[in-house]
């Protein structure tokens, strides 16, 4: 095995064990801006017990999520020293504003947020909470900025220094929003609300299995089941559709290698399962005609560019991208049913929070929907292969040339066994704190002698 191949094995795993974290904190946090709204409105006790409870479960998200994150920031130099050559003028801006003006503002509201909830009113809690999660969306936004850029790069032009080619900015703005930008933020900001409120969910069906805390579940379950089912059908009909006419658009070789499309051709079907061969250049399955037309150019006899358009050495794994993708787009389809079912059963006498088959069924929603946004990135990635950074520099260019390969094998099995007992330990955690519940709420007292805004704790801590 060489050198290139397991230095992209290694940033395939510890990117993939990364990505597990930030969508759930993005999805949590909303629905923790969603509690803290209603315990302003109305003053019941019951919504600052829920924002205190996931607040300690989103804040041992967020430690993995920064902790396995800033793995890949070092990756950059270590394993792909020539990419950030090539790209540190371009790519290095959009990271460094992450930093600056998502990660402050995030990282400085986060520990009110965090150890605030028994000592500042709903309403300053509310405001902390709020900046966080702002901060978290904010941040999301550089990096899917920077990563669309690598899809369909804009905004900069070549030049050769002496020593190589490198990518210089001639618009800051082109390179911001991207062909692919805008499309692919929704679909990312949708996916991670589903992750995050199928996690509320999940533990919320957990306890009425167990007729724990149910008033309490019950209203975990009022507040997600909406949100994941809207985001469900968003995500479904208008986002998923959106990103295949980008793709069409700008990629038309990766959307080929999704589909196992070999030859160009009209009315072409869109496959639910299947296998793709490139040996015999053939792909077969279930599959409904002319859908792919149909949601790639608008009309159901438009034409779809096949692989055979394309030189072979620029062709993606073709059926490796083929399953992931479409894993991600069955889980959808399975998403979809879930929302439905839910919402029928919640309007048929209440039925929601007594049928245990489809308790179960959120119980597992957790793991489903953090397959899926594993899926869509895996798609997103594999399918630009052999590319780095699209039709400009391949992947076998930009590795680091003086990493030896027996260097990379062992950095490899030393990244498992930590992310292995990373994981364990974050299941226990997270275990653990589920198993606890629900502290009880402060009382009415308490409550009422807790400040509502900064200049009441400056005043308060003069008076003392």
């Amino acid at each position: 095995m060489t050198a290139e191949t397991l230095h992209r094995i290694q940033f395939a795993l510890t990117a993939s064990f990364h990505f597990i974290f930030p969508p759930m904190s993005l999805g949590l946090g909303l629905v923790l801006v969603i509690f803290g709204v209603k315990s302003v409105r109305t003053n019941d006790p019951k919504w600052r017990q829920l924002s205190l409870f996931w607040t300690k479960i989103y804040g041992l998200i967020f430690a993995l999520g920064i902790a396995t994150g800033i793995v890949q920031e070092f990756e950059f130099g270590t394993n792909w020293a020539v990419y950030s050559r090539f790209v540190g003028n371009v790519f290095g801006s959009l990271l460094a504003a992450e930093g600056i003006f998502a990660f402050m503002l995030e990282g400085g509201f986060l520990g009110l947020m965090l150890f605030g909830g028994t000592k500042l009113g709903n309403r300053m809690w509310l405001f902390a909470t709020t900046m966080v999660v702002a901060g978290a969306t904010f941040s999301a936004t550089w990096i899917v900025m920077a990563n669309s850029w690598m899809q369909t790069p804009a905004g900069y032009e070549v030049k050769d220094v002496g020593h190589g080619d490198q990518a210089f900015m001639t618009s800051f703005v082109d390179i911001m929003f991207t062909p692919s930008f805008i499309n692919r933020f929704l679909h990312v900001m949708a996916a991670s609300w589903m992750v995050g409120t199928s996690l509320v969910l999940s533990v919320a069906a957990f306890y009425l299995l167990r007729k724990r805390h149910v008033e309490l579940a019950k209203t975990m379950m009022r507040v997600a089941l909406p949100v994941f089912a809207v985001t469900a059908i968003v995500q479904a009909l208008v986002f998923g559709p959106n990103q295949a006419v980008t793709v069409t658009d700008h990629q038309p070789a990766k959307l080929a290698a999704m589909e196992g499309v070999y030859q160009t051709d009209t009315c072409v079907p869109m496959y639910l399962l299947g296998w793709s061969d490139t040996a015999t250049e053939e792909t077969v399955g279930i599959s409904v005609p002319c859908l792919l037309s149909f949601l790639a150019t608008g009309s159901f006899d438009g034409q779809v560019e096949g692989l055979e358009q394309f030189p072979r050495s620029d062709w993606a794994p073709v059926n490796l991208v083929f399953q992931v993708y479409h894993l991600m787009i069955n889980l959808g389809a399975i998403f979809l049913a879930i929302s439905v079912l839910g919402v029928g059963l919640w309007f048929w006498k209440r039925k929601l929070f007594h049928t245990r088959w489809f308790l179960w069924i959120l119980v597992s929603s957790i793991v489903l929907t953090q397959l899926a946004t594993l899926s869509g990135w895996w798609t997103a990635e594999l399918g630009r292969q052999p590319w780095v950074v699209w039709e400009v520099l391949r992947t076998s260019g930009a590795q680091s040339p003086n990493v030896s390969t027996i260097q990379v094998a062992i950095s490899i099995a030393m990244f498992v066994v930590l992310y292995a007992v990373l994981f364990v330990f974050f299941l226990w955690l997270m275990h653990r704190r589920i198993s606890e519940g629900p502290q009880d709420p402060p009382s009415e007292d308490e409550i009422e002698s807790l400040p509502d805004s900064f200049g009441e704790i400056f005043r308060k801590r003069a008076r003392t």
